[in-house]
């Protein structure tokens, strides 16, 4: 039977797509599959509309709308945006992604009349950017409230529970002592500069391509600037072809994610090592903790076990969008469209994974004893070698002369503060008897009191440098490093 005219259109691009006007052929069904987006970019939908509405009133403010077309426009969307929220918005098979979806709705809301008309010199190249921009924006920012909560929990730890020494570790080998807070604030330091990376990375995606067009530009002498200052960008994507090609914004965020992650899987890694009863540093708390199906006295740390498992996610997405991206040719090609899922994939993962890390450290419970037991006297070898450093002894002769009495210790079968004076001073006569204040864990912690140590001087002196951090919205370098400028502008 003959297809009426009507079943023929249903089934041409042409009816319902935005670029089907030159197309007479349907669209195979798996490629319309392949090519929609709207499972994943209908997360953008309220940005969309907030850039249609600032871009249909520049265009009112050009003399293309008029003021009652705008106000329909205005309406409508309130109406698009309210159905989305409230899960109403019916979808229909020619919604290939959010711009077309909305766009589709206004125009049964308010007829196409109206609605025809608001998509006038604009591409959808620039809306996606928009779109995308808009929301990355507002999540680095919510990110960025979450890494605060995060360096005011281990701050305040790390104040509260300063007194706490425990084993530093190079090489996974217990080394010297150090507070548990400087171990802690090791951590803080580098989400500390996560956090100043974060800041410069919002503003270089806080730019808007709108008003750009498809490649070239808008012809109607619109209003870019104040399309920018409506949406709350800071700045103008300065050139057309680079606006609607740039995914730098969305890559560079992932890449500052991966970075990011490293440090949360690290600390992961560090805390499930020190809650094995080998160690019995950290208890975790039941709300980050499961069982085993099998066997009844298991407490696994399965939260960290996901952080640090994420961060192999992340590090996919930064791999996979770069090579999407770095062959693509100027200006808009399909490829692009692999940046927005890793992007919201990217976003939710570290969102959720930084506020799992503040629960697991403001929960955990510490085991000051068992951390105290793990030190051992052989960790002061150190103090030995700097004890004839002070009598002006060279460091390299106090080194040997210190391994020595290590490897007396050993064959005496007894700890090195185990040692007589006699049996040390048989090793080297300069030391004197006072040498045995040497085997003081609290002693050698103090003596690590230039900036930066593990004595608590220097550790509250951390803890000061990263409060005056949180109070810093721009998170400079200067601000927490406490680097100075010389004339030149360098740092001294």
């Amino acid at each position: 039977m003959a297809q009426s005219q009507e079943q023929a259109q249903e089934k041409t691009p042409g009816k319902n797509m935005l670029w089907g006007g030159r197309f007479t052929g349907g669209m195979d069904p798996l490629m319309n599959t392949f090519n929609a987006s709207l499972p994943y970019d209908r997360i953008l939908y309220a940005q969309d509309i907030a850039g249609s509405i600032a871009f249909a009133r520049a265009n009112k403010n050009r003399g293309i709308l008029t003021s009652s077309e705008f106000e329909k426009i205005e309406e409508g969307f309130e109406k698009v945006k309210k159905e989305w929220e409230d899960n109403s918005f019916e979808v229909r098979e020619a919604d290939e992604d959010i711009h077309t979806a909305n766009e589709r709705r206004l125009c049964e809301i308010i007829g196409n009349e109206v609605g025809g008309k608001l998509h006038t010199g604009r591409s959808r190249n620039e809306q996606i950017a928009t779109d995308m921009r808009l929301w990355l924006r507002d999540e680095l920012r919510k990110i960025d409230q979450y890494l605060v909560d995060l360096l005011r929990v281990m701050t305040s730890r790390a104040e509260m529970e300063i007194e706490l020494l425990m084993p530093g570790y190079t090489h996974l080998q217990r080394a010297q002592p150090v507070r548990w807070s400087h171990w802690l604030l090791s951590y803080g330091m580098a989400f500390a500069a996560d956090l100043q990376r974060l800041r410069e990375t919002i503003k270089r995606v806080n730019r808007s391509p709108l008003g750009c067009g498809a490649l070239s530009g808008n012809p109607f002498g619109i209003d870019r600037e104040a399309m920018a200052k409506e949406l709350g960008f800071e700045g103008l994507m300065w050139n057309s072809m680079a606006a609607v090609a740039d995914r730098d914004f969305a890559l560079e965020s992932i890449q500052w994610s991966s970075f990011l992650m490293s440090h949360v899987s690290r600390l992961a890694e560090d805390l499930i090592i020190h809650s094995t009863a080998e160690f019995g540093y950290v208890k975790l708390s039941d709300a980050y903790s499961t069982g085993s199906s099998l066997m009844p006295q298991k407490h696994n740390p399965d939260s960290l076990e996901l952080l640090r498992g994420k961060s192999g996610r992340v590090f996919g997405q930064a791999c996979g969008l770069q090579m999407s991206i770095k062959s693509t040719p100027s200006t808009y090609n399909k490829d692009l469209q692999e940046s927005v899922e890793p992007m919201i994939d990217c976003v939710k993962t570290v969102g959720m994974s930084v506020q799992i890390l503040t629960g697991v450290v403001s929960t955990m419970k510490l085991q000051k004893e068992k951390m105290w037991d793990a030190l051992s006297p052989d960790m002061l070898a150190i103090e030995l070698a700097e004890f004839l450093v002070r009598k002006g002894v060279p460091f390299r002769e106090t080194h040997h002369i210190s391994g020595r009495i290590v490897a007396l210790a050993e064959s005496e079968g007894v700890p090195m503060d185990k040692l007589s004076v006699q049996q040390i001073q048989s090793v080297d006569d300069r030391f004197d008897d006072d040498v045995k204040n040497c085997f003081n864990y609290e002693r050698s912690v103090e003596m690590r009191s230039a900036k930066g140590g593990t004595s608590k001087a220097s550790v509250l002196e951390q803890i000061a440098v990263l409060k005056d951090l949180l109070e810093s919205k721009d998170a400079k370098l200067d601000a927490w490093g406490k680097q100075s400028k010389d004339d030149d502008g360098d740092f001294s």
